[in-house]
């Protein structure tokens, strides 16, 4: 890349960023704080039962072996820092997680060794742990796991406090998004578990960030802001651990905070755990939409019997056929068998889209249990050539322009010039008739000839259709279907024009192109980090402009949504 390209690059990528962002990062990166070694606050007295959190795989395997992004290591042979991993499993590992996952109980003895051994290896300040956001995650860990009925120690405690004096110095108001959230929960949680003066300053600081973030990072149909399903599935369970360890305090802590903080957070419970059911498959689990990835939250399941015994008013959610998540920008279509998730939303927040794929105009597709179309997920962060190939508009069931992505992703989480969706217009079904959804994107009117991308989807209980016009000068275009890797394909014209995909049950779907020129290609799929399974992508070479494909199904298929 020349100078000026990479010039051109960084302006288009920091002219959205808010000032906040730009001294932050130099505070972050300048201020030397020194830890406070001083003694640990009194324990407050807790007056309500905690309850039992939402859990995730169990991820130590022995008393010193983790598995972390479908890779292991033994802490004997790796330590707790080095180039031995790299930086997220190194932060999956100061995470703690495992204290609060299935089956925790049975490891108590692995964990209290654990914890000893971080305090030992992990010196006040130094190395991954102590980096803010995976101590945040582990501080509120620990103080779970406490409130389970296990008992931290003096040291332990001791500790504790040392980390949230930290924290407060290392706030990640330059990052902001769910990182900043995750810090102002630690500070909440820390600032319950323990009392007294300094305890109530780690809390108030907690209540000025939480009033500022949740009114922008919870949207008003429910959405984390960020707009990827993982990321929402996170940002619910940090609301209900919220919920729970306030209910816990409620008599003892300031009454004016606890009620200060539910006012916030009770009217949108519900509406965040709506968005999560409409934005899943019928196989119960998410779509894979911006970074994404099944394992690294909660399982929907999960988060569901939490909610409920958080929330004493949870209430039945009935999904209607046809179902638009307006502020997010998503819609979900049930015709039949088959559920359809759209993706006419921006890439996310512009001053925050780090966790955005450049797949504007995507969808999924279900057909009864079985996914048959599906994004890329996302096995990997960092800066490699296949985290920038997995957040490429080529990875997605969309149209790719000129070689080009819709949005300018590059690094591992910086997005430069980027698509805006516009004139969605969506036409109801009626009776038998299919519903219909239209909407467009500018994302490749960087391009010479300005081209616009334009995708029309009409779906009834039998068929999807999914025509795209690309309005405008260019080279080539072509739209581009991921499918599943547990269907199989046949072709019944040599140039893929027409074929079958077979699901796993022995349903069989049918595929047409009414306008374009179809090939079959070998991709992959990563729906858990770590992990890569081959499967094909159809390619669609628009003609004239214009391209269409047809599926089509029996409506007696399986499960219906």
């Amino acid at each position: 890349m020349g100078l000026l390209n990479k010039a051109r690059l960084y302006w288009d990528t920091i002219s959205y960023l808010r000032p906040v962002q730009f001294y932050g990062r130099i505070w972050f990166r300048f201020a030397r704080p020194q830890p406070d070694l001083s003694q640990a606050p009194e324990l407050r007295e807790r007056t309500c039962a905690w309850q039992a959190p939402a859990r995730r795989l169990a991820s130590m395997m022995g008393p010193r072996q983790f598995v972390f992004l479908n890779e292991s290591g033994e802490l004997d042979e790796i330590g707790w820092d080095g180039p031995e991993r790299e930086k997220l499993w190194r932060y999956n590992q100061h995470y703690f997680n495992d204290l609060n996952a299935m089956d925790a109980g049975a490891r108590k003895t692995w964990h209290l060794a654990l914890i000893e051994d971080w305090i030992s290896h992990n010196r006040p300040g130094q190395g991954n742990g102590w980096e803010p956001y995976p101590l945040s995650l582990r501080v509120v860990n620990w103080i779970k796991w406490a409130l389970s009925g296990s008992e931290l120690s003096p040291a332990s405690l001791h500790s504790l406090a040392v980390q949230v004096r930290w924290l407060t110095k290392r706030l990640e108001i330059h990052l902001q998004g769910n990182h900043l959230f995750a810090n102002a929960k630690a500070l909440l949680f820390a600032g319950l578990f323990f009392e007294g003066a300094e305890a109530d300053g780690w809390r108030k600081t907690a209540l000025e960030i939480l009033a500022r973030e949740i009114p922008e990072q919870l949207l008003p149909d429910g959405g984390h802001f960020e707009l990827s399903t993982m990321y929402h599935a996170m940002a619910l369970e940090d609301v209900l651990d919220i919920v729970n360890v306030l209910a816990c305090y409620e008599r003892t802590a300031p009454a004016e905070n606890c009620k200060q903080v539910r006012v916030w957070l009770l009217p949108r419970l519900q509406a965040m755990r709506r968005w999560l059911r409409v934005m899943c498959h019928p196989d119960g689990d998410i779509g894979l939409f911006n970074d994404a990835a099944t394992g690294m939250a909660p399982a929907v399941a999960e988060l569901e019997a939490y909610f409920t015994r958080c929330v004493q008013e949870a209430s039945d959610i009935k999904i209607v056929a046809m179902e638009l998540l307006a502020d997010s920008g998503y819609v979900r279509l049930s015709h039949g068998p088959a559920v359809a998730l759209l993706d006419v939303a921006r890439v996310g927040p512009d001053y925050l889209p780090g966790h955005a794929h450049a797949d504007t105009l995507s969808f999924e597709l279900s057909v009864g249990r079985q996914r048959v179309l599906v994004n890329s997920g996302t096995s990997c962060y960092g800066n490699s050539s296949e985290r920038f190939r997995q957040r490429g508009t080529a990875a997605h069931n969309t149209v790719v322009v000129d070689g080009q992505d819709s949005s300018e992703v590059w690094g591992g989480f910086r997005v430069a010039r980027r698509a805006y969706p516009f004139g969605l217009r969506i036409l109801e079904a009626t009776d038998s008739a299919a519903t219909e959804v239209n909407c467009a994107h500018n994302g490749y009117t960087r391009l010479p000839g300005n081209p616009v991308h334009h995708r029309t989807w009409r779906m009834d209980d039998q068929s999807l259709t999914v025509i795209d016009r690309v309005e405008g000068s260019y080279q080539t275009a072509e739209a581009r279907f991921h499918f599943h890797p547990a269907i199989q394909l046949q072709t019944t014209q040599a140039n893929a024009d027409s074929g079958t995909a077979m699901l796993p049950d022995g349903t069989e779907l049918i595929w047409q192109i009414e306008q374009g020129q179809a090939r079959l290609e070998t991709s992959t799929w990563h729906p858990r980090f770590g992990e890569a399974k081959p499967s094909f992508c159809l390619v669609v070479q628009l003609f004239n402009r214009s391209s269409s494909l047809r599926f089509t199904w029996s409506s007696s298929i399986g499960e219906y949504a």
